[in-house]
C-alpha cells in the first residue's frame, strides 16, 4: 500500500496536548490475550495526560485482517490485526507473516497519519519490529524515535543466543533513537553490556491500585501468583512443589495462580502428581481489575520468577498493603525489603517452602498501611508520564 509522503493535516493536527506522541508496542492487550502488555498500556495511558497519544499495535490473528479504534483516558489506540500464515514451513511461515506484519503497519500508518496527522515523536517500545518500523518513520518521513526496552531476553541468555546479523541490526535501531529507557537498572546494564547503547533512562511501570481502597489483611497461608504460565522463567512448578512441602507443616496454605500459558496443563498436572491439587485454584487469564480483587483478599503474593525486569505483579501486591515472596530475579530487588516481603534466590524450592510457612506464622508482622506508603510517587501515573515527557521533549530538542 502507498503511504503518502506528506500528511493530509498538518504536522501537529489535533495536538491539544503537548507534543503528539506515537507509541508502538510489541505487546499491547487486544483481541488475543487481555493481559498481553497490559503494564505498557498503563504507561501509555499515563502519558495521555502530558502529551497527544497515539498507539499503533500490529498483531496476528487466525481470520481475518482487521482494524478496531478505541480512545480512553485520552488516548487514541488503533490495533491492526492480519491473518497469521500457518505453513509448515517454518522460513516461508515467517516470511509470509513479516510482509502480512508489514502491510498491517502500513495501513494503520496511513489512518493515524488520515486521522491524527504525522506524530512528531514515535514512542518504539520492544525489539524488533515496531522499533524497525519506527526507524523506517524516522527514514521516511523525518519522526525520530525513542526505544524502550522492557524484554528479559537480554538477562535471560536468549539475546546472547542470537545470530551476528540479527546483533548488527540490533545495534544499528538502537544508534538511531533519540533515547533509550528501560524499566530497571538491571535491564539497563544488561543494555549497556550488549553494547546496544551508551547509556540510558530509567523509567519504571506504572503500579495500579494505589487509588483502591486498602483491603484488610487477607487469610494467613492463602498465597497467590499472577504470571504468564511459562514455566523456564516464572518457575510455577517451583512454587507447586514448595506447597506441597510446606502443606507437611502448615496444612492452611492455598495457592491460587492467576493466568495462561503454554505450560498450564503441566502445572496442573504436577499439582496432582504433588497431591496438593486441592490446594491450587487456577482461574486463567483475568483482566487487570479481576486480578486486583484477588490481590486484595489474598495474604500474599509469590513471584518465584528465573528472571525479571521489573515485576509488575510485586508491586501490585504492595499497592495493596500484601507481602510479597520474591526471588532475587531483578526487578523484585528494588521493591522487597524485610518490612514488606522475603527475599530468596532463584530455583531454592525449600526457601520458598520455608518462606511461606514464616509468613503464614507471622502474618501480623506486615502492616498493609506501611507497605503501601513504602511504595515512592516515582510509580504512580504521574511520575511516569513525568518523566516520559522529560524524555520527549529531550528528544524533539536534538532530533
Amino acid at each position: 500500500m502507498r503511504i503518502p509522503s506528506h500528511p493530509s493535516h498538518p504536522r501537529d493536527a489535533g495536538n491539544r496536548n503537548g507534543p503528539h506522541v506515537l507509541f508502538l508496542p510489541k505487546w499491547y492487550p487486544g483481541r488475543n490475550d487481555p493481559q498481553l502488555g497490559d503494564f505498557l498500556r498503563k504507561q501509555a495511558l499515563a502519558v495521555a495526560s502530558r502529551t497527544t497519544m497515539s498507539v499503533l499495535y500490529i498483531a496476528p490473528v487466525a481470520d481475518a485482517d482487521a482494524q478496531e479504534l478505541t480512545e480512553s483516558d485520552g488516548a487514541w489506540e488503533l490495533r491492526c490485526y492480519y491473518r497469521a500464515n500457518a505453513h509448515p514451513f517454518r522460513f516461508w511461515r515467517k516470511a509470509v507473516n513479516f510482509r502480512r506484519y508489514c502491510q498491517a503497519a502500513m495501513r494503520g500508518w496511513k489512518r493515524l497519519v488520515q486521522e491524527r496527522g504525522l506524530p512528531d515523536l514515535i514512542h518504539a517500545y520492544i525489539l524488533v519490529r515496531p522499533v524497525m518500523l519506527a526507524w523506517w518513520m524516522k527514514k521516511r518521513f523525518g519522526v525520530p524515535y525513542i526505544v524502550s526496552e522492557q524484554s528479559s531476553e537480554y538477562l535471560d541468555g536468549t539475546y546472547q543466543g542470537k545470530g551476528p546479523l540479527y546483533k548488527a541490526w540490533s545495534r544499528t535501531l538502537f544508534k538511531h533513537a533519540a533515547g533509550v529507557t528501560a524499566v530497571s537498572a538491571w535491564l539497563g546494564d544488561a543494555l549497556v553490556k550488549h553494547r546496544l547503547c551508551n547509556a540510558y533512562t530509567v523509567v519504571p511501570n506504572v503500579v495500579p491500585g494505589l487509588d483502591r481502597p486498602l483491603p484488610p489483611r487477607g487469610l494467613a497461608g492463602h498465597f497467590l501468583v499472577v504470571a504468564d504460565l511459562v514455566d523456564r522463567t516464572k518457575n510455577v512448578s517451583g512454587v507447586i512443589r514448595a506447597l506441597a512441602q510446606a502443606r507437611k507443616t502448615e496444612a492452611r496454605i492455598q495457592l491460587t495462580v492467576i493466568g495462561d500459558g503454554p505450560d498450564r496443563t503441566a502445572l496442573e498436572d504436577l499439582a496432582r502428581r504433588e497431591g496438593v491439587q486441592h490446594a491450587v485454584s487456577f482461574l486463567g487469564r483475568m483482566a487487570n481489575h479481576e486480578v486486583l480483587d484477588h490481590v486484595a483478599r489474598a495474604a500474599a503474593m509469590i513471584v518465584n520468577s528465573n528472571v525479571e525486569t521489573f515485576s509488575v505483579v510485586t508491586g501490585e501486591a504492595l499497592a495493596q498493603g500484601k507481602p510479597v515472596i520474591a526471588t532475587r530475579c531483578g526487578g523484585p530487588i528494588a521493591f522487597i525489603t524485610p518490612a514488606n516481603g522475603i527475599l530468596i534466590e532463584p530455583k531454592d524450592t525449600g526457601a520458598l517452602r520455608d518462606a511461606m510457612i514464616a509468613m503464614t506464622h507471622h502474618a501480623d508482622r506486615y502492616d498493609p498501611a506501611s507497605i503501601r506508603a513504602d511504595l515512592s510517587d516515582r510509580f504512580s501515573p504521574e511520575g511516569i508520564a513525568q518523566r516520559f515527557h522529560i524524555l520527549y521533549l529531550k528528544a524533539l530538542q536534538h532530533a
